[in-house]
């Protein structure tokens, strides 16, 4: 098994090297790592030294770029300004992605939230409010890096092999 296959595994992302990547920018944790949800990278909630709880998610190998994990970090600091609620990566050394070995990571501060009653109509609102700002955000400029999410990437494109394989 070669080197990517282990970072594709998160085989080697162990407990040690994730302290070790925290100490690497300055950040200790007090409290254990608390594993989060997530779907294609690992996520894991802590409380440091100074008793702030942060969450820590360190990238899968492999699936982006750096430059298309910035993009989303400034996305997130744009939609912070347009009054947005959400978790901005949090800057040391003047950056919010860092590289221990083969893994890249960014820190965020650890928010509440609850999950919106679906049968609630108010909240539905809102939910449809704050999407229709993160769309106008989204809509003042383009992003260079990651890639496109529309109709043709997501269905024509498939479509078509579909078609072809008939």
């Amino acid at each position: 098994m070669n080197q990517t296959d282990h970072a594709f595994s998160f085989e080697t992302l162990t407990p040690d090297l994730m302290l070790d990547a925290l100490a690497g920018i300055g950040i200790y944790p007090e409290s254990g790592l608390l594993a989060l949800n997530s779907y294609e990278n690992r996520v894991y909630q802590f409380v440091n030294e100074d008793k702030q709880r942060f969450v820590v998610k360190f990238y899968r190998p492999e699936r982006w770029s750096d430059a298309q994990i910035q993009e989303e970090h400034g996305f997130a600091a744009e939609l912070e300004q347009a009054d947005i609620p959400v978790a901005v990566p949090v800057e040391y050394d003047s950056q919010t992605l860092h590289h221990h070995q083969v893994y890249r990571f960014a820190l965020f501060p650890s928010l509440g939230g609850r999950q919106f009653e679906v049968d609630n109509w108010d909240q539905l609102e809102w939910v449809g409010r704050y999407l229709g700002r993160i769309h106008q955000v989204g809509s003042k400029s383009s992003f260079l890096h990651r890639p496109t999410m529309g109709l043709e990437e997501y269905l024509y494109q498939h479509v078509r092999c579909f078609a072809r394989a008939i």
